[in-house]
Formats: structure tokens, C-alpha cells, sequence
């Protein structure tokens, strides 16, 4: 959600291709609210496109999010996905238009926002580049990504509390596990905005100072793309579960998921290209 007015600033996003091939059926797609691309092989990159909202996130604008990334991870050519804004806005938060007439009855019979949880159900490794502001639901949608990166534009927050309500699609739960009970309170209670430097001493985010946030987002897609799937969706698994597990039972839960490696093609081909002082050729099986 966020109290930033409309803008009419010319969206520029980071690439020019908006097509997007799905590899079983080779069938193009394209949306309405999104641009997707493959800036590099083996990187899907979504761009969000509602640039006079700033790409505020109403229900038109998040389907076309969930449909493309979704798309991505099942394609089969794709080992990482990046997501990201306009240079001005990540996403300034849900759009208040869409929801402010709701009731009670209606938000709680239909489930509202349930369908925000879908970047954590993808399998490949998702990262946010994040420039200008990301509030409200936009840093909900951000944090949800496995590695999040910002431009030293970025403004982060959860400014729900201005609107009387607060954070519907996880930034309570998410930002209390990465910065802390307290931090994570000041940013709920008061809505309070802050910066990249600050957010990025709280452990949010990584800034990158030189250089574009998306091209730095493409060089990690590419690393992580160029890796075995199998290892990277498994590594991927295994630190998530640390947020939902005591330490002993995520310590068996990793141990079970290094141990299921072995039986892999990839982890014969890794540890004999290591031994023979050459390349992998991965197989992803």
C-alpha cells in the first residue's frame, strides 16, 4: 500500500524485448502489466509495467506477475528469474482504489492477498532489483525473492499503518524474521520510510553502488543459471526451511537433501570435472 501519488513519468525498463517463449510449446506470451525478456541465457527477467500507478499492484496488475513468473519457473530452459520495476518505482504498494470500499466480509469470505505467496512456491531462485520505491505491498512482493538487491534510490517501507489497517501480505512475519522483533516493529507501527543504506545495514538488501541494479541482477541470475539445477533448486530448499524449522530438525532436513545429491548425474559429473581440473557439463539430472 503506499501514499505516493501517481506519476506520469516515462517508464523505462531494462530491456526492449517483451516476448516471452515458452520452451515446451514455443508459444509467445505477452501481457498487459508485465514485459518479460531473456537478457542472458538461462535468465527469464519480468519487468513490472504499470508506470502511471507506479506500478501499484491492483489484481490485474499481480495475475499477470504470478502468470509470468510461474511460466518461468516451468520452463525447463530457465535458471533464474529476476524481477523488477521502473527506475522511479519497484511497486509502490497495493492498489488503495481497488480496495478501499471492501468489507470485513468481503476480504475475509474471499480470502484477500492468499494468492500473494506466489513467488515462495517457485523452485528456481527469484531476485528482486529494487529501484525507488518499494512500499506497502511492493516490499512484501520484494521480500518474498530469494536474494534482494536495491539501487541506492530505493526507499523501502510499510506505511499500512497511515491507511489504518496493516501489512496483508507477509511484511509483519518476513521482516520480523530477517531484521527483528524491534526493527521490524518501528517500520509497522510507524510507517516510517527508510533508504537503501539504512536498509541495507538491517540485512534487507544488498546495494549496488556502481552500475545498474539490473544488470547487476542479471550477472547473479547468470552464475546461479550456469550452475546444476538440481544442486541450486535443493541449496535453494534447504535455507528456506531454516525459517521453518528448529535448528536440529533443519540440520536433518539438509543432511537428507546432501545426501539425495549423490544419486545424481550432476554430482558425479561436478566432483570428477573438480578432480580433473576441468569445466562440468551439467545435465540438470
Amino acid at each position: 500500500m503506499s501514499l505516493v501519488a501517481l506519476s506520469r513519468s516515462t517508464f523505462r525498463h531494462a530491456s526492449s524485448s517483451v516476448r516471452f517463449f515458452s520452451t515446451s510449446l514455443r508459444v509467445q506470451r505477452e501481457y498487459a502489466n508485465v514485459l518479460v525478456s531473456r537478457p542472458s541465457p538461462g535468465v527469464a527477467l519480468i519487468t513490472l509495467n504499470r508506470p502511471k500507478a507506479l506500478n501499484a499492484l491492483n489484481a490485474a496488475h499481480f495475475q499477470d506477475i504470478s502468470d509470468a513468473m510461474k511460466e518461468a519457473d516451468e520452463d525447463t530452459s530457465v535458471g533464474a528469474i529476476i524481477l523488477t520495476g521502473s527506475e522511479r518505482a519497484f511497486a509502490a504498494g497495493a492498489d488503495i482504489k481497488e480496495m478501499k470500499d471492501k468489507s470485513f466480509a468481503e476480504a475475509y469470505t474471499a480470502n484477500f492477498l492468499a494468492d500473494w505467496e506466489v513467488i515462495t512456491k517457485l523452485k528456481k531462485p527469484v531476485i528482486a532489483a529494487v529501484s525507488g520505491y518499494a512500499l506497502g505491498g511492493g516490499l512484501e512482493l520484494a521480500l518474498q525473492a530469494d536474494i534482494l538487491l536495491a539501487a541506492p534510490s530505493a526507499q523501502l517501507g510499510q506505511p499500512e499503518v497511515n491507511l489504518g489497517v496493516i501489512p496483508g501480505g507477509g511484511g509483519t512475519q518476513r521482516l520480523a524474521h530477517l531484521i527483528g522483533k524491534s526493527r521490524a516493529m518501528e517500520l509497522v507501527l510507524t510507517g516510517r520510510i527508510i533508504g537503501a543504506d539504512e536498509a541495507e545495514r538491517w540485512g534487507i538488501v544488498r546495494v549496488v553502488r556502481e552500475g545498474s541494479v539490473v544488470d547487476e541482477a542479471v550477472k547473479v541470475a547468470s552464475d546461479i543459471a550456469s550452475k546444476g539445477r538440481i544442486a541450486v533448486n535443493a541449496g535453494k530448499e534447504a535455507v528456506n526451511a531454516a525459517f521453518e524449522m528448529s535448528l536440529a530438525e533443519g540440520l536433518r532436513f539438509e543432511k537428507r537433501l546432501f545426501h539425495a545429491l549423490f544419486s545424481t548425474k550432476d554430482q558425479k559429473e561436478g566432483m570428477a570435472a573438480f578432480a580433473e581440473k576441468r569445466r562440468a557439463e551439467w545435465t540438470h539430472s
